[in-house]
């Protein structure tokens, strides 16, 4: 579109000033010469680097097992994220401390690994210990003497429900 308006015999002066301003603007923060080299060959290492190490964590990654050792073998289990242990073996790595083991109860010991959470002993769902009840329920209702025995001539029968000849259909209801 700007190769339209090169010709200054068709622009008044506020166009041209216009299109001064465009052109000074596609130009804006564009590097030239050697600053656009050095920029180019930035990028391209940028590309190389960071292409080759998503390739290598990927290939790291998919191989990375637990470390911890049951019955002298090694876990086979994937290692979680940014560790060096799997989910069952996490309580093992001495630098963590997202983790702790739960505490269990007397009868029955537990060593499952459980986030750290804002309690001060964090339990598995297993042994967790629910607050106590708030409401308590009432023993038995009571029902009002007055509901209890109510009169006959409140209800209607069958056959007092009944359409009558007297009142239309629509008001039977």
């Amino acid at each position: 579109g700007s190769s339209l308006l090169t010709g200054p015999e068709g622009l008044m002066a506020k166009e041209r000033e216009n299109l001064k301003r465009l052109k000074c603007l596609r130009r804006y923060r564009q590097r030239y010469g050697v600053e656009a080299l050095l920029h180019r060959q930035l990028r391209e290492r940028r590309v190389l680097a960071t292409d080759g190490a998503a390739q290598q964590a990927h290939t790291t990654r998919s191989s990375q097992r637990c470390l911890a050792f049951v019955d002298d073998v090694r876990c086979s289990n994937p290692s979680l994220p940014l560790t060096r242990h799997c989910l069952a073996h996490i309580c093992q790595d001495t630098n963590q401390t997202l983790f702790k083991p739960c505490q269990g109860s007397e009868e029955v010991p537990c060593n499952k690994p459980v986030p750290v959470s804002l309690s001060e002993e964090p339990c598995c769902p297993l042994h967790l210990r629910l607050p106590p009840q708030m409401y308590v329920p009432e023993q038995g209702l009571a029902v009002p003497q007055e509901l209890g025995a109510a009169p006959s001539e409140l209800y209607l029968s069958a056959a007092e429900l009944q359409p009558s000849e007297s009142l239309p259909l629509e008001f039977s209801d």
